[in-house]
């Protein structure tokens, strides 16, 4: 079996990940002989005699390693979407060698001094873009990763990214771990008030799945954020609230301060080490923000314009309560059940009429079809390649001509080995070599109900807005048209990444979308034009402190990574509490933390750049705009955005892709009047 997993081309349809056939004790030893073969590769190219050109030594460089990079994906895919024991312990094991291995290129005197012949004379060898772009990026990873450091600091360099994939493993373990603990079984049915049917029976059956009398709630999303919004009984949302905001920050072995004070002293001493304030201006170098200073002053210029609406919201909201149920302070565990009455009151939208309108099935048929309008994609059900778990849905997607764009993989339940969450991965990356064009193998991830015995799984409209999303990103990997693997599909400035994602969003809210998949899962009646019209309207209610929220996440980041003295920091708790101090609206609950869960930065790849949700969105309300002008499906814009953002990856600088779509530089107007915050 090891043979088959470190085979250069799996035997499989379309070159597809074997899951089942893949043993969890196959891994360390595949991972291994692919280290060991990519570094063959490196000392190939690094003993080469020949003068070092583009194709010898980048292009080589960029397309070494290939199998390595297929069982990371598949592995490390696996560790977030059906992780268990064994799994978790061989990612301890693996990402200390990965981090060695990864080192031990960046750190190859070598192949530097390969790297920056070339790089010295790149003005006179006659390079596309894309070949500029990929210079310009190889030679930065090794000067930002140590390549001139002298040999004693690149030792420290190397304990420090050791120290640092272990400690990310950790977090995200721990994180897992509480939010599988924690149960609430309800067994008196009078605390259910409130609760919609679909909840209720979703409760009633997950508690029989693990043998138990009553209703079970647990942090996962589908489970949490229905009681959080509709029940009744204020105690048992407090109960529930609590333990989600107290994940991984009970001062046990499950404890996640300790992690977060160490990663970010050793975040900051490596970009010390290579000759950076700190961590976040080590980021920010290689983003289209480019400083901590930029990124600040765009936050604190949004939060100038949101704290008015929001507090304006708030105080509304607080208002509500009060006349409605007598409520004197307004708790967080009040937040969703009272926005959500509020909203009902408003707009007499209440998401519970609308979930008929969006089958999973359907609202799935509805990107698709979106898909088709703007990009001509065509998306086939297959069953030919494997999975690794029952639920996962599996496409071959083509164009018009039937020419193999990507294989499309869709995972949509929560389970035990799961994170919470949704995202969009890759298995395998498009690339062009030798003449071919390999295409993609692109994945979204997500967290949505699953269909009970008398319902399918229907969707609140948030969720229809992430699936929206996600698949935004995977359509950003599947139309990839790039020549090399490290500048295909999602492979751009972080600030740049979200743009796919959040634009798709838009198709949500618009009438002549929502009548192509928003249809009845019973009568098959379209979404009657009311109901569309009250989305549209609602869509900017709370956005003040919707926005608020968001900016407030972004400044506690930049305030762990654009700190100078990280190390003096004493209580994660207290830092947090200062970071939020311009933007809380709710009274403080000192037994919860959000920071011990943070895991965008803390486990993903959001440190200093938890910004970029903002800055896209300025990038996409200023991007939908252009499509609003011409016709939500025009062909001609949608073209446009297709050839110079969505197939271009990370070839070009994202600010010249973005103009050569738009014809202009984005403004904030659009984001501002979509927001409701422009007077």
């Amino acid at each position: 079996m090891i043979k088959n997993i470190l085979t250069k081309t799996f035997e499989t349809a379309y070159n597809s990940a074997p899951f089942s056939k893949i043993e969890n004790t196959d891994f360390l030893p595949a991972f291994k002989k692919a280290i060991n073969d990519a570094k063959s590769e490196i000392d190939a190219i690094v003993k080469n005699e020949d003068i070092p050109t583009f194709k010898n030594t980048i292009e080589a460089l960029d397309f070494s390693g290939e199998q390595l990079d297929r069982i990371s994906s598949i592995f490390f895919n696996l560790n977030s979407a059906e992780t268990n024991d064994t799994i978790q312990k061989i990612a301890q094991e693996v990402s200390p060698l990965l981090s060695e291995f990864s080192n031990d290129i960046t750190l190859n005197e070598d192949l530097f001094k390969r790297v920056k012949a070339v790089y010295d004379i790149k003005d006179s060898l006659g390079l596309t873009i894309e070949q500029q772009t990929l210079l310009d990026k190889r030679y930065k990873g090794f000067a930002r990763n140590g390549a001139n450091l002298p040999e004693d600091k690149k030792q420290k360099l190397r304990d420090i990214d050791k120290q640092l994939s272990q400690l990310a493993l950790k977090f995200g373990e721990n994180v897992l771990a509480e939010t599988n603990a924690f149960e609430m079984l309800i067994t008196n049915e009078d605390d259910l008030s409130g609760l919609p049917e679909g909840a209720k029976e979703a409760a009633k059956q997950l508690a029989e799945s693990r043998k138990k009398e009553g209703w079970l709630f647990t942090l996962d999303y589908p489970s949490y954020i229905p009681f959080m919004t509709y029940a009744d009984n204020r105690e048992l949302r407090k109960k529930l609230a609590l333990a989600a905001g107290a994940k991984a920050f009970k001062g046990d072995a499950l404890d996640n301060q300790d992690n977060i004070l160490q990663i970010v002293t050793l975040r900051f001493q490596r970009a010390n080490l290579l000759g950076y304030k700190t961590h976040a201006h080590f980021v920010l170098e290689e983003r289209m923000a480019k400083t901590p200073k930029t990124v600040e002053s765009f936050l604190n210029e949004l939060l100038e314009k949101a704290k008015p609406a929001a507090e304006r919201e708030f105080k509304n909201l607080e208002d509500f309560a009060k006349e409605l149920d007598g409520i004197d302070r307004l708790e967080k565990w009040d937040a969703s059940y009272y926005s959500e009455k509020l909203k009902q009151k408003l707009f007499s939208l209440d998401d519970e009429k609308l979930k008929p309108y969006f089958k999973l099935e359907n609202v799935i048929n509805g990107a698709f079809t979106v898909a088709n309008k703007l990009f001509d994609l065509n998306f086939e059900e297959i069953n030919t390649i494997d999975t690794y778990h029952n639920d996962v849905l599996t496409y071959k997607v083509t164009n018009n001509k039937g020419d193999l764009i990507s294989i499309f993989y869709a995972d949509f339940f929560p389970r035990a080995g799961k994170r919470n969450g949704a995202w969009m991965t890759s298995y395998k990356p498009q690339s062009i070599k030798n003449g071919i064009n390999d295409r993609p193998h692109v994945s979204i991830v997500c967290n949505f109900t699953k269909p009970t015995k008398s319902k399918p799984s229907l969707l609140t409209f948030n969720e229809v807005t992430t699936l929206f999303h996600e698949f935004g990103h995977a359509l950003h990997g599947m139309l990839a048209n790039t020549t090399y693997p490290s500048l295909s599909g999602t492979n751009v400035f972080w600030d740049f990444v979200e743009l796919p994602s959040q634009i798709l969003e838009n198709w949500c809210y618009e009438k002549e979308a929502l009548e192509l998949f928003a249809t009845h899962y019973e009568t098959g009646e379209v979404i009657p034009m009311d109901l569309v019209e009250k989305i549209k309207e609602s869509s900017t209610f709370h956005e003040g402190m919707q926005t608020l929220r968001q900016i407030s996440f972004g400044l506690l980041d930049m305030n762990w990574h654009a700190n100078e003295a990280p190390d003096t920091i004493k209580s994660v708790k207290a830092h947090e509490t200062e970071a939020f101090k311009n933007t809380t609206l709710y009274p403080e609950v000192p037994e919860n933390c959000m920071s011990t869960a943070f895991s965008h930065i803390f486990q993903g790849g959001y440190s200093s750049g938890y910004y970029s949700y903002k800055w896209a969105e300025v990038l996409d309300a200023d991007a939908f705009e252009y499509f609003k002008e011409a016709g939500i499906f025009n062909k001609n814009v949608a073209d446009k955005f297709k050839n110079n953002v969505l197939s271009q990856g990370g070839t070009e600088n994202p600010m010249t892709l973005y103009k050569r779509f738009r014809g202009q530089e984005p403004k904030p107007e659009a984001l501002l009047k979509r927001a409701g915050l422009l007077k």
